[in-house]
Order: structure tokens, then C-alpha cells, then sequence
């Protein structure tokens, strides 16, 4: 069972040896949101699902039961339950996520699998770039190829091995020992020099801030546990980090930094799913800058 990493030699074993896995393609690009769907359709791993980060992991932006706010709402576990089902996935199977975005959306997958209970799914170390560089094949699909016809499980729900984090509570406890949030987006963004997505710049107040990407190597692979482990402890300067909640723009990019701690072995930390795009849509919540 894979639940953190695998590599593509070892999605190479496992999908040679029949066991029961889906691969799911879950690349994006945020500023082209149809760039995806087109990756996916010039070249993906033989049998990968597609995922989108708008159509299948986002709640519909008219939804009456998101379970959060924000650019990128979460659907309720039940919706998702119900897409898990109609792509064929079961909870019997493992599940590999990947993309060719510095697992900045995969990882969006990976928690939504472990908040509805399902652990058995990994991210693949390097994206397809590494799939690719070990010999992997790919195939092409038309647009049409989408809508081929899956056999439907019945996707069970069960407990959340994730703990998604809200707004209130955030707000609650600003500033108290029980909560530290680490804000994954980038510098400028944390310090509100600029802000090209939300209305409002700026970072929570008492925010750390960790870009997703400081926690990849140069071949765009996560880095080794131990030296992990020394970049969150330098950055948490003693706090514990069973008080961590993640958040970034949307909660998508805050992902690897859950990942990046759990590879460290300082456990699997919180989620602000709303992140800054619902902290900052209301004008009473405070906003630091520096």
C-alpha cells in the first residue's frame, strides 16, 4: 500500500502486476484552466482518469452544500463520493495521483481521497516528467475518448484521515499557541505586493509562509525526509507541528506542504480549504502585509 509517494518504477510493478489501482491525471494550469484537459488529451499514462481541478475536485460554484469557501470550494464528501463511483473507483483500490505541475494539483486529490477515508493513495514522485524519464509510455485521447463508458461502483464514505480546518476557527484562534498556519503561496503574495487572483493582498496575520515548490529537488521530485524535516523545524522555530494548518490562495498549493511534513515524519497536518480567497472576502477579517 502506497500512501504518501510512489515512484514510476513502482507504479511501473504495480500496474504490471494487476492489482487493483486507478491512475488519475490531475494536471491544470490555473491561468488556462482548458490547458489541462488538453495535456491530458496529447499525452497521459495508459488508462489515468482525468481529474480536473474545476469540473471534478471543486464544488460547483452554485452548489448548495460546498464544505468550503473560496476560488476553489470543496464539493461535500458525498458528491465526491458519487464522482469516485461514476469513474469506477472503489475503495478497494489504490490510487496514484500525478501531474506535470510540481504536484501542485494532484495533491488536491490525494487529501480529497484521505478526507473521505480512503488512505490508500499516492502522489508520483516527479509527475509525469518522471514517468516519462524512466520509460513510461503514454497514450493520446480524443475529446470524445472522455465521455467512453465506465463501469460505477458504489464508492463507500468512511471517517476523515484529514482534518479540514474553517474559516471560525481560524479566526478564533489567531494568534494562540493551538494554531499555526503556514501560507504556501509565494513570497510576494505572502508580503502583498502583488495579488493577481483575490481582491485583497496580504497574509493572515501571524502567518509562516513556505512556497509549495521550496519542497521539491531540482528534478522536480520531493526532497529526502531529513532535510524535510530541518526546513519545516527552521521555519516552525520550536512550535509544535501538530498545531500546523496549511492554507495558500484557494487550498490547492497549500497540499504539498501537508505532504512535504507527512514525508518528515512531523505527522499529517490541517487543512484551511478556503484559504486566503475566503479569508480575505470579508473586509472585517485583519490582514497583515510585509
Amino acid at each position: 500500500m502506497y500512501t504518501t509517494l510512489i515512484s514510476a518504477p513502482q507504479l511501473q510493478a504495480l500496474l504490471a502486476s494487476g492489482q487493483p489501482c486507478m491512475v488519475f491525471d490531475c494536471s491544470f494550469e490555473l491561468m488556462q484552466p482548458d490547458e489541462g484537459n488538453l495535456q491530458y488529451q496529447q499525452a497521459h499514462i495508459p488508462g489515468a482518469v482525468r481529474a480536473d481541478l474545476d469540473q471534478h475536485l471543486s464544488a460547483p460554484k452554485m452548489a448548495r452544500d460546498p464544505a468550503s469557501g473560496g476560488r476553489h470550494p470543496l464539493p461535500s464528501r458525498e458528491a465526491f463520493a458519487a464522482w469516485l463511483g461514476s469513474v469506477g473507483f472503489s475503495n478497494t483500490m489504490q490510487a496514484v495521483v500525478y501531474d506535470r505541475q510540481g504536484a501542485n494539483y494532484c495533491g488536491r486529490l490525494w487529501w480529497m481521497l484521505k478526507w473521505v477515508g480512503h488512505e490508500m493513495v499516492a502522489l508520483l514522485d516527479g509527475g509525469l516528467q518522471a514517468w516519462l524519464s524512466s520509460g513510461g509510455d503514454v497514450q493520446s485521447a480524443l475529446p470524445a475518448d472522455h465521455s467512453k463508458p465506465t463501469a460505477a461502483t458504489n464508492f463507500a464514505l468512511h471517517a476523515a484521515k484529514t482534518r479540514l480546518v474553517s474559516t471560525e476557527t481560524i479566526a478564533n484562534q489567531l494568534g494562540r499557541p493551538q494554531q499555526n498556519i503556514i501560507d504556501a503561496r509565494g513570497v510576494p503574495r505572502f508580503r502583498g505586493e502583488v495579488e493577481p487572483l483575490d481582491p485583497v493582498a496580504g497574509h493572515i496575520p501571524g502567518a509562516l509562509n513556505r512556497p509549495f515548490n521550496l519542497n521539491l529537488d531540482a528534478q522536480g521530485k520531493f526532497k529526502p525526509a531529513d532535510q524535510l524535516r530541518a526546513e519545516f523545524e527552521a521555519l516552525l522555530k520550536g512550535r509544535d507541528p501538530t498545531t500546523v494548518v496549511h492554507h495558500c490562495g484557494s487550498g490547492v498549493s497549500a497540499v504539498p506542504n501537508i505532504v512535504a511534513m507527512e514525508i518528515a515524519g512531523l505527522g499529517r497536518t490541517a487543512l484551511y480549504a478556503g484559504s486566503w480567497s475566503e479569508w480575505c472576502s470579508d473586509p472585517a477579517r485583519p490582514v497583515a502585509r510585509s
